[in-house]
């Protein structure tokens, strides 16, 4: 059955609509091209405002033979050396950058290894870029694979004759050493003295521990033209404290007040820690007051970075907080013990002291 032709003049919603919105887009059309101005001009203004809310930035581009290291203080370095490829290398000598004065270089000695580990990270390329922080492989012969090698290179003349030639203050630090960013104090307050470190008793005259250490370079060269270290002997530092202590014109500090960090001998708020082998092994009268510890965690929190730590809750049933499991918990006897053993320790230094002085 074929529809009739009057059927196609039929009004219906749907043609209703679509003549109205030909009609509207027609009128739209005839009428935008007298509206464009204006809005190219509202546009231009919003992008004017929007751009005079951008930060300026202003590039100096490095003119031809500029050395970024001329940046820092080249007589003033970090030392690093640390032949395994260890996971908290690079958070460890970044945190290290932080808490150093800015005008300090860095070099991380290493294994092919160990430079690879903390080479591939971005922070530390960047550093590089920079002129902060510098990566090296020792060439043949110079080795540092054990610490015996380390030790033989650090009481070398040439190392420092070749590698940190204009070098007068060294920071040496290891990868279980550690500085506490709450110090009050800044590595540069201890510039004036030939070497400290953490002292190893009470009564230490000379706090040569090597672990976390300033030393000054002309110093220790001074030393090296006359004395030479017999190999698989003392360690370094110590090799270099009892030599360094005797020297004329050596300046190193007279008391506690002027260490540079804990070690074997607690003292309230150091530049840093020096936690030998990560914890593996804790010196009972620095350690093993559990109030101390949570004291010393509060003040250098970053101590986490290098230690081998757990969690309390991973602690055993009955643990007496002093390193073994009691049946009763805390032991408010070993506590006061303790105590009282700290006590009588220092008391016999000072009068050790006033004796000898």
């Amino acid at each position: 059955m074929s529809s009739s032709p009057a059927s196609l003049f039929v009004v219906t919603r749907t043609k209703f609509l679509v003549v109205v919105s030909l009609i509207i887009t027609w009128w739209f059309a005839s009428i935008l091209p007298h509206y464009q101005p204006a809005i190219k001009a509202s546009f231009k203004a919003r992008l004017g405002e929007a751009v005079q809310q951008l930060p300026s930035i202003k590039v100096d581009w490095p003119t031809p033979g500029h050395n970024p290291r001329d940046a820092y203080n080249a007589s003033k370095l970090a030392l690093l050396i640390e032949p395994r490829p260890l996971t908290h290398l690079v958070p460890h000598i970044l945190h290290m950058m932080a808490v150093v004065p800015p005008d300090w270089r860095f070099l991380f000695i290493g294994t092919e290894e160990s430079v690879a580990q903390v080479g591939r990270a971005y922070s530390t390329q960047y550093q590089q870029v920079i002129g902060k922080l510098d990566l090296m492989v020792l060439p043949e012969p110079w080795k540092i694979d054990t610490k015996e090698l380390v030790w033989r290179t650090l009481t070398d003349s040439r190392f420092y004759d070749e590698f940190l030639p204009g070098v007068e203050w060294l920071l040496k630090y290891e990868s279980d050493s550690i500085m506490c960013a709450n110090s009050e104090k800044s590595l540069n307050d201890w510039l004036d003295w030939s070497w400290v470190g953490a002292p190893k008793t009470w009564d230490d005259r000379f706090f040569g521990s090597g672990g976390l250490s300033l030393r000054r370079m002309s110093i220790i060269r001074q030393v090296l033209e006359f004395q030479a270290r017999y190999n698989d002997t003392d360690p370094e530092d110590k090799w270099f404290g009892t030599r360094v202590e005797l020297l004329p014109g050596a300046k190193v500090p007279p008391d506690l007040m002027h260490a540079l960090a804990v070690e074997d001998v607690y003292f309230e708020k150091p530049m840093g820690f020096h936690i030998r082998n990560g914890g593996s092994f804790l010196p009972v009268q620095v350690w093993l007051d559990p109030n101390r510890r949570q004291a010393i965690f509060d003040y250098c929190p970053e101590l986490a970075l290098i230690m081998d730590m757990r969690l309390k809750k991973e602690a055993c049933p009955g643990d007496d907080s002093f390193g073994e499991v009691s049946p009763n918990g805390p032991n408010d006897t070993r506590l006061k013990m303790f105590a009282e053993a700290m006590a009588k320790a220092q008391a016999d230094a000072a009068n050790k002291t006033a004796h000898e002085s």
